[in-house]
């Protein structure tokens, strides 16, 4: 595992210094951190659509980076991937996603995302990532709770619809050697591990198609997320490290009651504000060999971002385990012998 690095997105702003991706990754630097995840969308920052065309201009943005002492973890298309798939209910809550052109146009907004995600790709392949953070958009998200009931394979039609959008995505993806990891988060299609596998299934199993793992989503849904890691660890190539804590009271429980994050029984929190098993987590992936970056996004309904983003590297440098390279009672061990094998077990 790699780390710690750190999500610029919830930190960057029109001052410094969180107006530069120069500013942003000597700031994150300095706080030490060793890996920055790009916003692909925040113009301030990144030019992807250039990144996708230009090798010179994605060894400059590498060369700002290794310079000011980190290195680029994975480039996020969240946004645009939010768009490839969108429900005409949430057309006006999710057009400000979208660049100025498109906006109140949904089939535009669509082909823009589209084509914004696969140029995420190609820009990872020109950083030289091997994995990009997204997520998958979603045409059921309005249909979670089976009421009125759901009619007769609308759930399948609507996976079939996603896979159908995102089928040529991936490709793109498979040809720049690059994995897609959604990020599985309430309000997207993909949002757990049952609607993981169906998208999977829809997809015929593509071999690009990979999990962001953010276990603070499994919280807030009570989903177990150390069972995750055991039956998914395969397929996880990103990993977000953010808290959260869910307490249910007498008035309110998983849906929240339309309240401000404050007030919701489930909240994300800063690293180590929440009731999130990091311990356990950080050693389900190195039993599993992780190899990936550990990747801090802050977000908290009460704790200043600042404070959250300077006590979030040694968090996570705390949690980081170097493999054992021999077991711990190898001393007591002895060399291989084939006939004093079959002697213990009485079989000489």
């Amino acid at each position: 595992m790699k780390g710690p690095a750190i999500f610029l997105a919830q930190f960057a702003g029109d001052e410094a210094p969180f107006n530069s991706l120069e500013s942003m990754a000597r700031w994150a630097a300095g706080l030490g951190y060793k890996g920055i995840q790009i916003p692909s969308w925040d113009k301030r920052l990144f030019d992807l659509a250039k990144a996708a065309e230009s090798q010179d201009y994605c060894d400059e943005v590498a060369g700002i980076c290794r310079e000011a002492g980190v290195e680029i973890t994975e480039l996020s298309t969240h946004l645009q991937g939010q768009l490839v798939a969108v429900h005409p209910a949430y057309d006006d809550l999710f057009d400000g996603f979208a660049a100025e052109e498109v906006r109140g146009n949904p089939a535009a907004r669509t082909d823009w995302a589209i084509e914004q995600v696969k140029m995420g790709a190609r820009a990872s392949r020109r950083l030289g990532l091997d994995a990009h953070a997204t997520f998958s958009g979603a045409l059921l998200w309005q249909t979670v709770y089976p009421w009125p009931q759901r009619p007769a394979g609308l759930v399948e039609e609507g996976f079939a619809e996603l896979a159908r959008r995102w089928t040529p995505i991936l490709d793109v993806f498979e040809e720049n050697g690059v994995d897609a990891a959604y990020e599985l988060h309430p309000g997207e299609d993909l949002h757990d591990g049952i609607t993981f596998e169906r998208f999977l299934a829809a997809v015929g199993n593509h071999p690009r198609a990979n999990i962001l793992y953010d276990p603070s989503h499994f919280v807030l849904q009570q989903l177990d997320y150390l069972a995750f890691i055991d039956i998914y660890h395969e397929r996880i190539k990103c990993f977000h490290v953010k808290d959260a804590e869910f307490r249910p009271n007498g008035r309110a429980g998983v849906y929240g009651s339309y309240s401000d994050w404050a007030e919701r029984p489930g909240r994300f929190r800063s690293l180590g504000d929440g009731q999130i098993d990091f311990k356990a987590i950080f050693s389900k992936f190195t039993q599993y060999d992780y190899a990936g970056w550990a990747v801090l996004e802050w977000e908290c309904a009460l704790k200043h971002p600042e404070q959250g983003a300077a006590e979030g590297a040694p968090f996570i440098a705390a949690h980081m385990i170097r493999k054992a390279e021999r077991a711990f009672d190898d001393f007591a061990g002895s060399a291989p012998d084939a006939a004093r094998n079959r002697r213990v077990l009485g079989l000489s």
